[in-house]
């Protein structure tokens, strides 16, 4: 009596049992170009998933589907994925347990972008991240002005965790708010309290054209010196 399944068909696909190894390897191989690939990408890019995480889903993800859909993808192939990636996670995440550089080269490291009212700009300009999609967040926090902050940290997750200032510690700070901040101009028309678009320093200008004394920058909008609604 005929099988109903061709057992060598599904398990290997009539391919030799050796090519077990170079499917161990090829996974082994994806798995690091993945991950270097997510790594590259920043936090923003797997924002509330660690990249290691999304790399796990990623990998098992693949492995599950193709088996599903493809006739000439044996199993046992795809069990080798599944094993090869599970041994991989395992021994990254005991890695990161112990080790803080190889924790760090995996994951990343939390970024301080404001600090007492102002950008980090070496910090700032290491992430991948869009002065409009920063303010974006700081608005969803109910941020007005930058001198409203304490300290913000770019999170390894890629969230944003903000520290504010006492309402006794706010000081005039860069509007983060679209009908203030489009208000930027190179030419002062007034004297007044100005802050640096691109770094947040506020300065006492006089009329005309002034430049950054902390970025060098000559783009500036009126500062201001608003309290958060407790």
């Amino acid at each position: 009596m005929h099988d109903i399944f061709e057992w060598e068909r599904l398990l290997f696909n009539k391919l030799p049992a050796v090519f077990v190894f170079e499917v161990a390897f090829r996974s082994a191989v994806m798995f690091t170009i993945v991950l270097i690939a997510l790594r590259a990408t920043g936090k923003r890019g797997v924002k509330q998933l660690s990249i290691f995480e999304t790399v796990i889903i990623i990998a098992l993800g693949s492995a599950a589907g193709d088996p599903m859909f493809y006739e000439d993808v044996g199993l046992i192939p795809a069990l080798v994925v599944f094993t090869t990636v599970i041994l991989l996670y395992r021994l990254v995440t005991w890695l990161t347990g112990k080790s803080k550089w190889f924790e760090k080269l995996i994951e990343g490291d939390t970024v301080c972008l404001i600090k007492n009212g102002k950008f980090s700009l070496s910090e700032f300009k290491k992430e991948s991240l869009a002065q409009d999609e920063f303010f974006s967040e700081l608005r969803l926090k109910s941020v007005e002005h930058l001198g409203q902050i304490r300290n913000a940290y770019l999170e390894p997750s890629g969230e944003l965790s903000v520290f504010f200032c006492d309402h006794s510690e706010v000081v005039p700070g860069l509007p983060i708010l679209p009908h203030l901040y489009n208000k930027k101009t190179k030419f002062i028309n007034s004297k007044g309290l100005y802050a640096c678009t691109f770094c947040g320093h506020t300065e006492s200008l006089e009329e005309g054209t002034s430049h950054c004394t902390e970025c060098g920058k000559d783009t500036w909008v009126l500062a201001i010196k608003t309290l958060r609604n407790s």
